[in-house]
């Protein structure tokens, strides 16, 4: 996947790009090691993962200076990929991140969240479950709505391509059968698996979903389309089978 440091520098409009703010800290670097010159100079991909969200934050907060606000919000992840999946309310709740701030960084864990859908490997072979659930996991993780995806297959279950045909609210998304079988038609597609999450983590089918996985099913037998699976995403620790995931096709629902 791409390299997550450019993900978080790709959106930054570096002209408007205020100088960090001024402290201790960073007044004992040299100019030359302040991490905007350093960006300047040798790219995004010199600096440390801290610092590219030092970037993003542009100032500090009272009594403590960009980098340590960055560093502090490093710690307290672990991870730029652990960071990704915060809400804007795991921001909040961080000192010296308000309502902009939260809204600036949560807006690029988006954005990173897209690139990697959007950069996922169209030559994946995605003819089981398993295999769904593994593909999805670094797209729907930490999502706190539920989004609906088809996935477009060829007659080998390839990969052509990832489509997102809806997003709904915290507990219900609304998916129509021309909303999935439209770029599954416009792409050719053999075939479709058609994803959602459960924001709950409880991957265990709704009436709605079975009652629309019915309806799918049928109409992919009118347009020529084979309705592989539905899949349901959820978490391990909250799916009493410990799988993570529901597949219509392996429970006999799909109709």
């Amino acid at each position: 996947m791409p390299n997550r440091s450019i993900i978080l520098i790709i959106i930054m409009d570096l002209e408007n790009v205020k100088p960090l703010s001024s402290s201790s800290r960073l007044d004992a670097l040299p100019a030359h090691d302040w991490p905007r010159e350093r960006l300047e100079k040798l790219g995004a991909r010199s600096l440390q993962d801290a610092e590219l969200i030092a970037l993003l934050l542009r100032t500090g907060a009272p009594g403590e200076d960009v980098l340590s606000l960055s560093s502090r919000l490093m710690h307290d992840a672990g991870s730029l990929y652990n960071l990704v999946s915060w809400t804007i309310e795991d921001f909040r709740t961080k000192r010296g991140i308000g309502r902009v701030k939260a809204q600036q960084l949560i807006t690029v864990m988006e954005v990173a969240r897209r690139v990697v859908e959007q950069g996922k490997d169209a030559s994946l072979l995605l003819d089981n479950p398993a295999s769904v659930y593994a593909f999805f996991e670094d797209i729907a993780r930490g999502l706190e709505v539920e989004k609906c995806w088809a996935l477009c297959l060829n007659k080998k279950y390839r990969l052509i391509r990832c489509v997102e045909v809806t997003s709904g609210t915290a507990s219900s998304t609304l998916v129509h059968p021309r909303e999935v079988f439209r770029p599954a038609l416009r792409l050719g597609s053999a075939a479709v698996v058609v994803v959602h999450n459960h924001p709950s983590g409880d991957p265990a089918p709704s009436r709605p979903d079975i009652a629309i996985t019915r309806q799918l099913s049928e109409s992919g037998r009118v347009l020529g389309i084979d309705l592989l699976d539905h899949v349901i995403l959820g978490s391990e620790k909250n799916d009493p089978l410990r799988q993570g995931w529901f597949s219509f096709k392996n429970a006999g629902l799909l109709g």
